[in-house]
């Protein structure tokens, strides 16, 4: 399978990315760093992207699961390089899941195989990060 973006430049530093599903998102950096602060900046959009395709993977293996009733969500922090170029050398992912009565050794399970098994975002930051992942059940 071949995917193609378009990114376009608009003004500054600003630029408009398509996404093969016909979506598309702008991307900036910070006004200390030149830009207007209007987009998404690049690195930070990595560790989003950790974070959908990992989601994605728990949300619908929880589905077939029958699990319900459970408020997810994850926090993706990346260490960066002191020197340039810059980029991620260590990651941790961090799933929460909220709810009474959890059931936690399902929850558990939808985020081994995404971790393992599913997830190509995940396997790509491993090629370059140590990445570490942290499981939180917080009964509320």
């Amino acid at each position: 399978m071949n995917h193609t973006v378009t990114t376009i430049w608009k003004e500054n530093l600003l630029f408009e990315s398509d996404n093969p599903s016909g979506h598309s998102v702008l991307i900036d950096t910070s006004i200390e760093n030149g830009g207007t602060n209007k987009g998404l900046a690049p690195k930070a959009m990595m560790l989003s992207a950790l974070a959908g395709c990992s989601g994605l993977d728990v949300v619908s293996i929880l589905n077939k699961m029958k699990v319900e009733n459970y408020q997810f969500q994850i926090t993706t922090t990346g260490d960066l390089t002191e020197e340039h170029p810059k980029y991620y050398n260590k990651v941790n992912v961090m799933y929460q899941f909220f709810g009474r009565n959890l059931p936690q050794d399902k929850l558990k399970k939808a985020v081994d195989l995404s971790v393992e098994k599913y997830c190509g975002v995940m396997e790509m930051f491993r090629k370059f990060a140590d990445v570490t992942i942290e499981i939180q059940f917080i009964e509320s």
